[in-house]
């Protein structure tokens, strides 16, 4: 046996005992486990005998070997990097270029086209980011295990800036983080860098995610020193290879607490000049800052309000200090007044469209995708469509704040997709009648917007598989796939991440997928059916629709489902706070009748009488209890289907997801019988057959949710 041979075996044998081991989660969907079918491996080992690449850049460099890595695991083979295949042929090439692609299709700057030939993969792109974006593609190719024979695939974003915010403290602590304690190791940064922090900026760049805002949105003005500076600027240092950019959140009172002054009136010319030294320092320790996020007059968060001054105001006084930059400003629109008359659904159009067309060019607003707050299932933002002369980034919520935390198996595709596809009914450049889609608004193609961004709240900690429940990984994937390209489909992007994570056996993909598809809906249904919203205890985990004290009113469960002897739901039409007026003719004219309403926005817009009959034949009372009932029931189905996989998913994984899915049940039946109890007093009405009132009264449920808020 000579040297190669040896070589080979043992790397085949390392794979082997690899992939036999128990799997902890920690590689994400960047498994690359030696792939079982010896015939395919052959097929793709053909057209890898080498990688070349034009250029020793650390991004080209981080693309070559991630390569590497991939193939050597999949193949169990060595591939080499050569600088200049010198018209070799069976390899991998990486080519940064200007000319057009071989088909004549068009690349931004990030995007690549992968085609096969002469026998050598050719991965193309404008720019080094956009080769290693490609590299990433190619691997998905091979892990997802599709012919590479006659490949031909060409991808650009359709949106520039793709980030995560992290929700992060100093103190480690994350604010909705349910996965650990923060993955930035202040404390030990800038001297010492966690390995991990690479794994990340590697799981980030395979989705085409390339910008981390690093603290959170509730921001310490400590990010404003240079104590902080330099341990941000290790991180970037980091990310920097990957094509990641790092941004700041910022406390709008940062002038007064860390620099001496009297006030942050963003008129005030020293406050300028204090945020224009500000930017300056930044970008001397971060040449490539991305740019500043701010959170600003909402929920007790400082801004330029407190100073008669408006948003606007405030959003361009930065961006003024950002204008020798390569960097951006954002603005979120999540802002509403604690005022007991209001309705917090109208609250950010109200502030925000006065002020369209008044945002210097280096702004984005950042709107939520609902109007109130990542509810499970929530109808599209008003101000999507509605601010046609300034870019508005989404904001999705990877973290499950609302949807169960880490106990509960929500795929967040689905809520995506649903926002996304809305047609908000507005007029854009040339788009006729049902093509203005919320994605269309955020993409900038409705209205020319010339910066376009979307943004996830992380669900990323320091639990060695990342994000707690396992299957949450799959939210944070599918976050990175749609802000790459969000006409993929939910199903699609599903049957990606399982057949890289999880198993190739065909069944079980299918299996796997159909539940992860069906998640949302079964949670929405135990939880919030037919558009209630908001009936959480303390940190919104545990159910308490009774909960009616709170220092503000839009903090209580009560101000939300409004239930009455009359019956249920925020009227939201021209009776009632006219939110539906903020939504075009055509949109009101969907949700503005009870009669015709869509059933998931029903009492988002109508109080609704207990016996009337809703579109199911159903009176409204039996509706929702069979929505509550079956839904709480089909966990158990879940729970079915997860148990008929186990032969085919790794035996650790599986294991914590079953415990997940037992505590799941437990939990829905939790929220069935205290939305049932708690309704009924109201409905006065039987629970209806063929379903059994449950055992414990509302006292008990009360006392659970005591229990729970003792923690």
């Amino acid at each position: 046996m000579n040297y190669k041979q040896a070589s080979f075996w043992i790397i085949t044998l390392l794979c082997i005992a690899t992939s036999s081991q128990a799997d902890d989660g920690y590689r994400l969907w960047l498994k690359y486990d030696l792939i079982k079918d010896a015939a395919k491996r052959d097929s793709y080992a053909r057209s890898a005998q080498f990688i070349a690449v034009s250029s020793n850049g650390p991004i080209l460099k981080s693309a070559a070997e991630e390569l590497q890595t991939g193939l050597q695991g999949l193949l169990g083979k060595s591939v080499p990097v050569i600088t200049n295949s010198n018209g070799k042929t069976g390899g991998i090439t990486l080519s940064v270029t200007d000319a057009p692609t071989a088909d004549g299709q068009s690349l931004n700057n990030e995007g690549y086209q992968i085609a096969k030939r002469q026998n050598t993969i050719v991965i193309t792109s404008k720019s080094d980011a956009g080769a290693l974006y490609g590299a990433f593609a190619f691997l998905r190719h091979l892990q997802t295990l599709q012919s590479i024979d006659a490949i031909s695939v060409t991808s650009s974003p359709k949106v520039k800036y793709r980030m995560l915010n992290h929700w992060d403290n100093v103190n480690g602590t994350i604010e909705r983080g349910y996965a650990g304690g923060s993955l930035w190791k202040w404390y030990e940064l800038p001297e010492t860098i966690d390995p991990r922090y690479k794994d990340y900026a590697r799981a980030n760049a395979s989705l085409g995610i390339n910008g981390t805002v690093v603290n959170n949105v509730n921001a310490s003005a400590r990010f404003m020193t240079n104590e902080y500076l330099q341990k941000v600027a290790a991180l970037a240092k980091v990310f920097r290879p990957y094509g990641i950019r790092v941004y700041l959140s910022v406390y709008w009172a940062a002038p007064k607490t860390v620099g001496g002054l009297k006030t942050a009136d963003p008129l005030d010319p020293e406050v300028r000049k204090w945020w224009t030294d500000k930017v300056k320092e930044i970008y001397q320790a971060i040449p490539d800052f991305g740019g500043l996020l701010v959170k600003a007059n909402s929920e007790g968060e400082p801004g330029p309000q407190d100073y008669n001054r408006t948003h606007a105001d405030g959003a361009n006084m930065l961006a003024e200090a950002m204008k020798p930059y390569d960097g951006v400003v954002i603005w979120r629109a999540f802002v509403y007044k604690a005022d007991p008359k209001a309705d917090r659904f109208k609250a950010a159009y109200e502030e925000f469209t006065p002020l369209d067309g008044q945002f210097n060019k280096k702004v984005i607003v950042q709107v939520k995708n609902g109007p109130i707050d990542f509810q499970p299932r929530e109808p599209f933002s008003p101000l999507f469509g509605n601010m046609l002369q300034t870019p508005l980034g989404m904001e999705f919520q990877i973290t499950q704040e609302y949807l169960g935390f880490a106990t509960h198996w929500v795929y967040e595709a689905p809520l995506f997709k649903e926002c996304l596809d809305s047609d908000t009914y507005v007029k854009g450049k040339g788009s006729p009648s049902g093509a203005a889609t919320v994605a269309k608004v955020v993409d900038g193609s409705l209205h020319g917007y010339p910066i376009t961004a979307m943004a996830g709240v992380a669900n990323t900690g320091s639990d060695r598989n990342w994000t707690g429940h396992p299957m949450a990984q799959a939210n944070w994937y599918a976050f990175g796939r749609l802000a790459w390209d969000h006409t993929l489909s939910a199903e699609a992007i599903a049957n990606e991440w399982v057949n890289m994570t999880l198993t190739h056996e065909p069944q079980a993909v299918k299996r796997i997928t159909d539940l992860m598809l069906r998640s949302r809906d079964i949670y929405v249904d135990y939880n919030t059916p037919l558009g209630l919203s908001r009936p959480w205890a303390g940190v919104h985990f545990a159910p308490e629709p009774w909960q009616s004290k709170s220092p503000r009113p839009d903090w209580t469960a009560v101000y939300y489902h409004r239930a009455d002897s009359a019956g249920v739901g925020f009227d939201r039409t021209a009776t009632g706070s006219n939110a539906l007026a903020q939504y075009r003719p055509e949109v009101q004219r969907q949700w503005s009748n009870a009669e015709t309403c869509p059933l998931p926005y029903l009492l988002w817009f109508h109080h609704v009488p207990w016996t009337k009959k809703v579109s199911t034949g159903r009176t409204l009372w039996d509706e929702l209890c069979t929505r509550f009932y079956t839904g709480a029931d089909s966990v158990t189905w879940m729970q079915q289907q997860w148990a008929q996989v186990k032969p085919v998913v790794d035996p650790e994984i599986h294991a914590d997801v079953t415990g997940r899915l037992a505590n799941q049940h437990k939990e829905a039946l939790w929220w069935r019988d205290a939305w049932v109890l708690y309704l009924q007093e109201y409905a006065k009405q039987p629970i209806p057959a063929p379903f059994k009132k449950p055992e414990r009264t509302l006292d008990d449920v009360k006392k659970l949710v005591e229990i729970y808020q003792m923690r």
